[in-house]
């Protein structure tokens, strides 16, 4: 389609409002109304607009930390983002993005971020969920050339090309990354020198010049939606102010550049374009640029006019699903006597027996049969397809080893509409996307004022106690315990597996599931009916008015060896498994320590702010006067886990070292 008047007005319109928008932002933050950091894309505003305007009004765009381009371009009302950069609680993400975060997704503008290159696995996520919903649309990822040295780049340009996604990778190569000039840090002469190596289409655009670049991405678009998969866009452009404002860097460019490339304002060329061929006349220029200077003006009143937020509402729109995690919990008088807190109804009888593999498998069958939106992904998977998700092919998803490019796929199109079961295999796996799990999927929903949620399960095997060394041992949950935003969950057996898994995959937010390797093979009764077990509710394994055992995972079995043990003894052991650590059960092991007085905890993970040691605060913190006697830790030393078996199986709790813990207690 070519350009008609309208558009190529629309065009000037964006580009002016971009330049007015950021030019009062900057003066705002000298006068010290707006407070952080801003980064400006004065002179690249015909890239993002050019870009823009090749899109449909439904399609998605994800950013970079100059974050106010995109949106604009996109068509976003500008008194919300001004508001939002002045922290205001009209603002388009109610005052907790501000200026690198941005995000509008009335307008497809999913989320700008803050970390270089992590929009674009969420780009490339959208553009998987649009394929999987055969909507149509097309997600453009805006990076700019240092994103491009990202292994998260490679990541998702690989994916993207192997299953031919609808996406479209566009460059705003300003020639810096920060203060590191492209040719120091890039060989090849241009980024999408790059998109040969991936079997897509690599085009070099004149980045100041907004109808060049429209022309180019509506190739691409087209392309992407006609189902032939992407391409790399590298529109060459600048930006003219320093890379913050309020911080110069000087020596890294000289101002004979800086003014060479400002002769080449990508404003005054389309304004030239516009008035020499008729489409508009100096006085009608002159009209539009003083009505987008009225537009700024009354934007900066708006955000002037509107309120801060309550400091209350900080703990607002961190979860999709509340949980009651900054809480005190006072035990009833009731339920100290009845010796438990309410507990729900037992799960349906079995005569099954199932591994925790078989289960786990079994679950994800049934909810991806319950809900079309589930899909699964992860390495090594593919052999899923004709087995234990024989039938749903379609929806399995057996990706390269790029742990960050595919986890932040599934982040992306979890905002999307799709609700992703991620397999990580091995738990130390996990720390390769730490980037997309925290800084995403934790932070998307809280960042952008509750405007998206994030749908997506995360499972990882522990594998400790399997002579495989530090590599393949380690116990990551509790590190991310201390994410807000994320919800955690360690199963103890089969059972337990399949309950919890079904109710994470229906959980709007992102859920983490760390299980056991033993408990693929081991057989357990699993219930043949349907049933869910609920996120944040512990379960009483048995009773007991002496002591309370909290277990963690793998220990469960553990403690109530040690309980049987004990009640020889005439020691009533009271066992819990917490199941979700966040949210954590405390009602629960609160009302038992007020019946027994007592506290052992035992987890295989550190001492050191472990579940342990979150579990013993909050005892003390809220149950200290029913305490009889110190709380008691039984886990795994602080050290890495050796190979050899003589080393490595010393270190972990059992039956021994509880019985041991439960007596030294009774003995206070």
């Amino acid at each position: 389609m070519e350009l008609g008047r309208e558009e190529l007005v629309e065009m000037f319109r964006r580009m002016l409002r971009i330049r007015a928008f950021e030019d009062e932002a900057c003066t705002l933050l000298s006068a010290g109304t707006i407070q952080g950091a801003v980064h400006t894309s004065v002179g690249q505003e015909a890239a993002a607009v050019g870009a823009c305007m090749a899109l449909r009004a439904d399609d998605y765009i994800a950013g970079t930390h100059r974050s106010h381009g995109h949106p604009i371009a996109k068509g976003a009302a500008i008194n919300p983002l001004m508001a939002e950069l002045m922290g205001r609680k009209t603002g388009v993400c109610k005052g907790r993005g501000g200026s690198m975060h941005l995000a509008d997704f009335k307008i497809g503008s999913i989320g700008e971020s803050g970390i270089v290159g992590a929009g674009i696995p969420l780009a490339t996520g959208a553009a998987l969920s649009a394929k999987m919903r055969a909507s149509g649309q097309v997600a453009v990822s805006f990076f700019g050339d240092g994103a491009s040295n990202e292994g998260v780049f490679h990541e998702a340009l690989n994916m993207a090309s192997l299953w031919k996604l609808p996406v479209v990778f566009f460059c705003e190569n300003n020639l810096y990354a920060a203060t590191t000039a492209k040719v120091d840090s890039t060989v090849l002469e241009h980024i999408a020198d790059r998109a040969p190596a991936y079997g897509v289409p690599g085009v070099v655009v004149d980045g100041q010049d907004a109808v060049a670049v429209y022309e180019a991405t509506r190739t691409a678009v087209q392309r992407a939606r006609d189902g032939h998969g992407p391409s790399l866009v590298e529109a060459m452009t600048y930006r003219y102010r320093e890379h913050a404002e309020g911080y110069s860097f000087p020596g890294y460019r000289t101002d004979e550049e800086v003014e060479r490339w400002k002769q080449r304002d990508p404003i005054d060329i389309h304004r030239r374009r516009l008035i020499s061929t008729g489409v508009l006349s100096e006085a009608q220029a002159g009209a539009i640029e003083a009505e987008v200077r009225a537009e700024l003006k009354r934007a900066v009143e708006f955000g002037l006019r509107s309120d801060f937020p309550d400091p209350a509402e900080a703990f607002e729109e961190l979860y999709a699903t509340p949980i009651p995690g900054t809480t005190t919990c006072q035990v009833t008088a009731d339920e100290r006597d009845r010796g438990q807190a309410a507990q729900p109804a037992a799960v349906p009888a079995t005569e099954r027996e199932f591994n925790g593999l078989l289960a786990t498998m079994e679950a994800l069958r049934e909810e991806m049969v319950r809900d079309e939106r589930v899909i699964f992904m992860g390495e090594d998977i593919g052999m899923y397809k004709t087995t234990m998700l024989d039938g749903l092919a379609d929806r399995v998803w057996s990706t390269p080893i790029s742990e960050n490019g595919f986890v932040g796929m599934a982040v992306g199109a979890a905002m999307t509409g799709l609700r992703p079961f991620l397999d990580m295999t091995v738990a130390n796996f996990i720390y390769l996307p730490m980037d997309q799990i925290v800084n995403q999927a934790a932070k998307l929903r809280y960042m952008t004022g509750g405007q998206t949620r994030v749908p997506v399960v995360i499972r990882a095997a522990m594998w400790h106690n399997n002579t495989i060394a530090a590599q393949h041992s380690d116990r990551p949950y509790p590190m991310f315990m201390n994410v807000p935003g994320l919800k955690v969950v360690v199963p103890a057996d089969a059972c337990e597996m399949k309950g919890l898994v079904k109710a994470a995959i229906r959980d709007d937010d992102p859920v983490l599931i760390f299980d056991e390797l033993s408990m693929w093979y081991a057989p357990c009764l699993v219930p043949e009916a349907e049933y869910v077990i609920p996120l944040g509710v512990a379960s009483v394994k048995r009773a007991g008015t002496d002591v309370t055992i909290v277990a963690v995972g793998s220990t469960v079995q553990h403690a109530l060896a040690a309980a049987d043990e004990l009640a020889a003894a005439g020691i009533a052991a009271e066992v819990i498994d917490p199941r979700t650590l966040v949210p954590l059960d405390k009602r629960t092991v609160l009302t038992s320590v007020a019946k027994t007085g007592r506290l052992v905890l035992v987890e295989v993970a550190n001492k050191s702010n472990g579940a342990a040691a979150e579990i013993a605060a909050i005892v003390a913190e809220e149950g200290f006067g029913n305490l009889k006697a110190p709380i008691v830790r039984v886990t795994t030393p602080d050290v890495h886990i050796p190979f050899s078996p003589a080393l490595e199986k010393p270190l972990y709790p059992n039956k021994e070292k509880i019985v041991a813990a439960v007596r030294r207690q009774l003995e206070k």
